[in-house]
């Protein structure tokens, strides 16, 4: 029994500074900034790495908008929600020009479609905390925004048959009863 001691001790003390090494290097790391992320997109080779890059310069430039609209500075807001889209439709690009088949090789794909799906999300939330007036800007990017994510889902799901440019009307749900018309 007391052999054992000196090896738990040893075991608690590398658990130990292990957490403390990990608090340390994430205390540590910066936001990223625009300039940073700019200057690694044009160093950047490969093209999954350069499309994760211009998707996180994306986010940064989202974030600053929902600021911006938040504070009431609509042009502002309009501007970078320019910004963001021309970052996502780059980020797609890339992924394109790539040459990579995205049902083999999905990596930058699935992070792409999962941002825009929550992406999509944040932009609903914000054009519904915004007066009716100032909406359009907001509604334009989530259209286009849409319009690249089914692009995407095609490339991820080519057997899924190409969203249509217009919904159908909705129709009312039948009853199945016989009394009625």
């Amino acid at each position: 029994m007391r052999s054992r001691r000196p090896l738990t001790f040893a075991f608690l003390l590398i658990v130990l500074a292990a957490v403390f090494l990990a608090a340390a290097s994430a205390r540590n790391r910066r936001p990223d900034s625009e300039q940073d992320l700019l200057d690694r997109i044009q160093r950047e080779q490969n093209p999954v790495s350069k499309s994760k890059l211009e998707l996180r310069l994306g986010r940064l430039k989202m974030q600053q908008a929902l600021n911006a609209y938040g504070q009431g500075r609509i042009d502002q807001g309009k501007s970078l929600l320019d910004g963001y889209l021309d970052r996502v439709k780059s980020c797609w690009q890339t992924l394109k020009r790539s040459g990579r088949n995205a049902v083999k090789q999905p990596q930058g794909f699935r992070e792409l479609d999962i941002a825009l799906r929550e992406d999509s999300r944040t932009l609903e939330d914000m054009s519904k905390r915004i007066s009716y007036f100032d909406r359009e800007p907001v509604e334009q990017t989530m259209q286009e925004m849409n319009q690249v994510h089914d692009e995407v889902l095609h490339a991820l799901f080519p057997s899924l048959p190409a969203a249509p440019d217009k919904p159908a009307p909705a129709q009312p749900p039948k009853t199945g009863e016989k009394g009625e018309s």
